[in-house]
């Protein structure tokens, strides 16, 4: 059994490495958070300590660890802009870190993190929980099988509804959030690079605080992509059903289904890291030089290239 700690225990995504760790047989020893709504720590490690100040988690930490009570991973789910500070703790605490999207902001930060790596001997691990869903791989698969030289034509398109707190909270500051298509959009430009190889061109046509649009072509791929926090945005038929979210990637006319199976994926993720196996630092690379490059990249006028549900 391994011991975890968890820096970002009330976040949206917190509960779901929560019982990534139950689930794989380990156990949460502390976490912290600099809000206490909390409470469902109760529904998976009640005894965990708990602390929303930095300085006391970490005064605990320490001393459980001159206690002999080793620290073996910190999950980290803190806002955007404090998982490079929040990796280099976990690191020089001796532990292993396993860390949400997007890894850091700035790829010049994947380098400071290689860096620590080597000195402390420890490792990061990232969530790049795509690269493990059936129909990605299985999408990969089918993409290496084309003939050299051939391209897809790809439209990607997700749209998740936020309320008036997005923008009041971290997530609407860039220089916290790195934006939309950071903070929304990071893990499917992985798994675009994942699937189609690397980037040649990286152009936007949108880019405001809840929407970003644009084109991205790889070596295997056409792609034109849209972002938005909108629930105008969800098609008219979804929003009948009273869906505020919707989610398509069509590939050459074909529509990827792969709506189901994200909540489970953590867990797999999990598994992996656990068997020795897991996604590092590097492998965030290509995404994080795509993000920073969308989020100062000049506006391009609108025409073919040009994501549908972009309006003029």
């Amino acid at each position: 059994m391994k011991n975890f700690a968890l820096i970002g225990a009330a976040g949206y995504i917190a509960p779901r490495h929560m019982k990534a760790i139950r689930d794989t047989g380990n156990t949460l020893v502390a976490a912290m958070d600099v809000n206490d709504s909390v409470g469902v720590i109760d529904s998976h490690f009640p005894d965990a300590q708990f602390f929303t100040e930095f300085e006391l988690f970490d005064a605990h930490m320490n001393a459980e660890s001159r206690a002999g009570r080793k620290l073996d991973y910190a999950a980290i789910a803190s806002p955007n802009f404090l998982h490079s500070a929040h990796m280099q703790w976990a690191l020089r605490a001796g532990a292993d870190a396993i860390c949400e999207k997007p890894l850091v902001l700035y790829p010049h930060q994947i380098d400071q993190l290689k860096a620590i790596e080597a000195d402390t001997g420890r490792k990061i691990h990232t969530i790049l929980q795509l690269r493990l869903h059936p129909a990605i791989l299985d999408l990969r698969a089918r993409v290496a099988k084309l003939p050299p030289n051939t391209k897809v034509d790809v439209d990607l398109t997700y749209i998740t509804a936020r309320g008036n707190w997005y923008l009041k909270s971290w997530k609407g500051a860039t220089e916290k959030s790195g934006g939309i298509a950071t903070n929304i959009g990071v893990h499917f430009y992985d798994m675009l690079h994942f699937v189609y190889g690397n980037v040649q061109q990286n152009i936007v046509h949108l880019n405001t605080p809840t929407k970003a649009a644009g084109y991205l072509e790889y070596d295997r791929a056409r792609v034109r992509w849209f972002l938005s926090l909108d629930a105008n945005d969800v098609p008219q038929p979804e929003r009948e059903k009273g869906k505020r979210t919707f989610r398509a990637v069509v590939a050459n006319g074909e529509n990827l289904e792969f709506s189901e199976g994200f909540t489970e994926l953590h867990t797999k993720i999990y598994e992996d890291i656990l068997s020795g196996g897991g996604f590092g630092v590097e492998d965030n690379r290509v995404a994080i030089e795509t993000v920073a490059t969308i989020r100062h990249a000049p506006i391009a006028p609108i025409g073919n290239l040009t994501h549908p549900f972009v309006r003029p």
